[in-house]
């Protein structure tokens, strides 16, 4: 039974809070190069948390009721908008509902028979997931496969009468490249579609290292043809989970944003965001994160940030087998491996106490190794670089991994459907990969290696199992 006779004391909670997460990857030090942005200030994050709490109860279901909401939203919507071009914006929970929210306002704007959406292969999944709910079809467009950036004339192409938005991404989260903004933007303009700017990594960052000396080009709101943009502040803006900002030329398409519903007897429905009764604690986090860095707080993160990348990028140029994926204008740094087994040499770094993050091939591009560079990297970037080095050949050592006979072609061929999660598991457990409740962390390299041989299709459908049985009942 999970849930106690009694209640329990706030020790012993505690205590059970700290053992379940003894497994968990280290959110602060920047040996985790995915998920976590830290910013190696104590003193930050002591602020945020504060902040966080004292909101956590308030309700950002009515700001009439709650005045603070629409105040602090106020000063960080305006932020974000004074460093992107200007527009009229929305905080929500991430990059995701800032997406979800950008295709809704575009398809309710448009209002076309059968609706949709022009963007690269290396665009988040996230506008998969927008188009899925909201009936919009994907038009996924290969992007060069030495820049990684899509090209202004195959966004062209792609482009119909029913096309809702076309969306570039600033940077791509997969190579940390910027696409063309100003030339696709541009197109989308000449077809009379809008231009959505998927900046959730890079809104916050790229201003900054612009300042640091970094070549950015034109990306936000100030470029013409650009009708949105998305910009993530729980990643370098480095407040606390979950905060973003969507940001629109017309406040006409802010509104089509919105939900509001009277057809019932209860009280006023009118939502900004996707979510109805939402904590203002993420609000607080990142109203208190701005606060306390300032201006001169992100410039140096900038400079810092700037200066870990090209440190990293040229020691991967050095290590025997390595390759860097384009020529990142972020901090995203992809790297491949040339006889060394990139999801092999993740599995060595984890053991050292590194977490790189593995990319699977698709398109063209091949599997990779992706580090986010943020404000604390520079202080450990030797440290990274060198557990990589011994990593990589640690990898060549091993080899790569060598998948039982038949086992793509079994998983290929399987009917998911027809077995249960306790069959799935099982199955699993037979070639090495075990689920089951206290088997501890599988080695991902087998569990990557398989998935990068299927079909995306595949991949998707096994990973919906591996989500299911890991978590149970």
């Amino acid at each position: 039974m999970n849930l106690p006779p009694k209640g329990r004391p706030v020790a012993d909670l505690l205590a059970e809070v700290a053992r379940l997460k003894q497994h968990d990857l280290p959110v602060r030090g920047g040996q985790v190069t995915a998920y976590v942005y830290d910013t190696g200030r104590a003193e930050v994050n002591d602020a945020a948390t504060r902040a966080y709490l004292e909101m956590l109860e308030v309700n950002c279901l009515d700001p009439t009721a709650f005045p603070s909401v629409v105040e602090m939203e106020r000063q960080v919507v305006g932020a974000v908008a004074d460093l992107l071009g200007g527009g009229h914006g929305i905080f929500t929970s991430g990059g995701t509902e800032s997406i979800m929210l950008a295709v809704k306002a575009a398809r309710d704007l448009a209002a076309r028979p059968r609706p949709n959406l022009v963007l690269p292969v290396t665009a988040h999944p996230a506008f998969h997931k927008a188009a899925h709910y909201l009936g919009v079809e994907v038009r996924a467009v290969p992007v060069d496969l030495e820049t990684y950036k899509v090209r202004a004339g195959d966004m062209r192409e792609a482009i119909d009468g029913n096309t809702i938005l076309v969306v570039v991404s600033a940077p791509s989260y997969p190579q940390g490249v910027i696409d063309p903004v100003g030339e696709v933007a541009a197109v989308a303009a000449a077809a009379g579609v809008p231009c959505h700017v998927d900046a959730c990594v890079g809104g916050w960052l790229l201003p900054w290292l612009r300042e640091a000396g970094a070549a950015v080009p034109p990306f936000d709101l100030s470029v013409p043809g650009v009708t949105s943009i998305s910009c993530d502040l729980h990643k370098f803006g480095y407040a606390p989970k979950g905060a973003s900002v969507l940001l629109f030329a017309d406040p006409a398409a802010r509104r089509r944003a919105y939900f509001a519903s009277a057809a019932w007897p209860g009280y006023t429905i009118i939502n900004a965001t996707v979510q109805s009764s939402r904590s203002a604690g993420p609000l607080g986090g990142a109203w208190a994160t701005l606060q306390a860095l300032g201006r001169a707080g992100y410039a140096e993160l900038g400079r810092a940030t700037l200066e870990a990348t090209r440190r990293l990028r040229a020691g991967l140029a050095a290590i025997p087998g390595l390759r860097v994926l384009g020529e990142p204008e972020s901090s995203l740094v992809a790297f491949a491996g040339d006889g060394v087994d990139v999801f092999v040499l993740a599995d060595e770094a984890r053991a050292r106490g590194w977490f790189l993050q593995p990319q699977l091939s698709y398109a063209g591009i091949p599997a990779n190794l992706h580090i986010t560079v943020t404000g604390v990297t520079l202080a450990g970037v030797e440290a990274m670089l060198k557990v990589i080095a011994e990593s990589a050949e640690a990898a060549r050592e091993r080899g790569p991994v060598v998948l039982p006979g038949g086992l793509v072609e079994l998983v290929a061929d399987l009917d998911l459907e027809a077995i249960d999660d306790a069959a799935f598991a099982e199955l699993s457990a037979s070639v090495g990969v075990d689920l089951r409740p206290g088997a501890g962390q599988p080695e991902m390299a087998l569990v990557n290696t398989v998935l990068d041989a299927l079909p995306a299709a595949t991949r998707e459908a096994v990973l919906v199992r591996f989500l299911s049985v890991i978590y149970g009942d």
